[in-house]
Parts: structure tokens; C-alpha cells; sequence
């Protein structure tokens, strides 16, 4: 069984998570080598396309030093078919009651999805203290996630939705936000076109960025 406990500390860590959609399980390994070689270890790839979890299980498999995760956790046979494949953490978009049960389960850390203060609330009552805010920036970005800093102080936020580079430190400045995360770090056209330099160049642009921050 993972420590959840470690996984938090490398999501804080890490500062950012690409957010993966591939399209060809034989893109898997290469960027996520891409990423890593950037200094991200820790990635989410969604369960948005046929090859998904193949592309987890080639990930997991691959002998990386990376936290690979399932995001668009959907339904309950989501969470077995992620596990299955060697998914080390889940991030579900959002948490309705019917998925409660599964993802408490999950012998690893579990990021659920939020979008109001009442269900970050209603989460942590279920034992969840990191959620992803999503979809971030449609729902306030940094200043909801600001002012929701003092009444719920045992919450940490992984910020997910319209996050840039740009918008990046807005976010990493907030001490109740564990880490963001962000698809522009590895596009679609960016995988299905080969550009590992590209990614990686954005990748280390990005952890850089964490460092500057985050000092130590």
C-alpha cells in the first residue's frame, strides 16, 4: 500500500502537474521521460481516450522516477480499471456521493474534485485534506482560493482549469495550495508531434518557476 502521506510531499514537492490526454499508448513513455528530464515527477494522465490506461500501465512500468496518476475518474469502474493499471493516485473532476466509497478505498492518494467551499467541507468531513479546485480559473482562480484560506485551513488545493504558466504564480504564492495543474505543459499536438524538447524546455521552465517560489 502507498503512504499517502509521502505522496502529499511529493505533489507539494512537485508544485505542478501536467495534465496528459494521449492519443497513442507508444507516446506514453516519451513524455513522460520528457517531463521528468524537465523536472516534473509527478503526472496525471485522463482517462479521455481508448489508450489511456495502457499509457499508465507503460508509464508505471517504465522505470521512471515519476508519481504517475488517473484523472477523469468518473465512475466507480474507474477506480479498479486505474488501480489495475498502475495508477498510483486519482484525480476525479468531481466527487458525487456514489464515488465516495471506491475512492476512499483506493490504497493511495486521492485528490477529489471541488468547485465550492461546502464541498471541500463535506470532503475533508470524509478524510480528504488535498482536493483539486476545478475548474479553477471560471470558478475565481487564485483569489477564491485566497479567501477560502482562512476558514478552511486544514484544506490543501490542487488548482486545475484554465492554469498558464502565466497565471502560475498566483497560485504557488498561496500556502494552502499544494500543487497546480496545467495541460499546457504538454499539449495533445505537443505529444502527437514528437516535440520531447519542446516539452521538456517547458517542463524545467515550470520547476523552475516552483523553486524560485518555494525555496527549500
Amino acid at each position: 500500500m502507498a503512504d499517502v502521506n509521502v505522496q502529499k510531499r511529493q505533489l507539494r514537492a512537485a508544485g505542478v502537474v501536467p495534465v496528459l490526454t494521449i492519443e497513442r499508448t507508444e507516446d506514453a513513455v516519451p513524455v513522460a521521460k520528457a517531463l521528468t528530464d524537465g523536472g516534473l515527477r509527478v503526472l496525471e494522465v485522463t482517462l479521455r481516450t481508448a489508450c489511456a490506461l495502457d499509457a499508465i500501465k507503460e508509464i508505471s512500468n517504465s522505470g521512471l522516477d515519476v508519481l504517475v496518476g488517473a484523472g477523469t475518474i468518473t465512475c466507480e469502474s474507474d477506480v479498479g480499471s486505474a488501480l489495475k493499471y498502475g495508477a498510483q493516485f486519482l484525480v476525479p473532476p468531481a466527487t458525487p456521493a456514489f464515488l465516495l466509497s471506491e475512492l476512499a478505498a483506493f490504497p493511495g492518494l486521492v485528490v477529489p474534485g471541488i468547485a465550492t467551499p461546502t464541498e471541500a467541507l463535506s470532503l475533508y468531513d470524509h478524510g480528504f485534506d488535498v482536493v483539486k479546485f476545478f475548474p479553477a480559473e471560471p470558478y475565481g482562480g487564485a483569489s477564491t482560493l485566497k479567501a477560502l484560506s482562512a476558514p478552511l485551513p486544514n484544506i490543501s488545493f490542487m488548482p486545475t482549469g484554465g492554469v498558464s504558466f502565466e497565471k502560475l504564480p498566483s497560485y504557488l504564492k498561496l500556502p494552502n495550495v499544494a500543487a497546480a495543474g496545467g495541460s499546457w505543459l504538454a499539449t495533445p499536438a505537443d505529444i502527437q508531434a514528437g516535440n520531447w524538447a519542446r516539452i521538456t524546455e517547458l517542463a524545467q521552465e515550470a520547476s523552475d518557476l516552483v523553486k524560485s517560489l518555494r525555496p527549500g
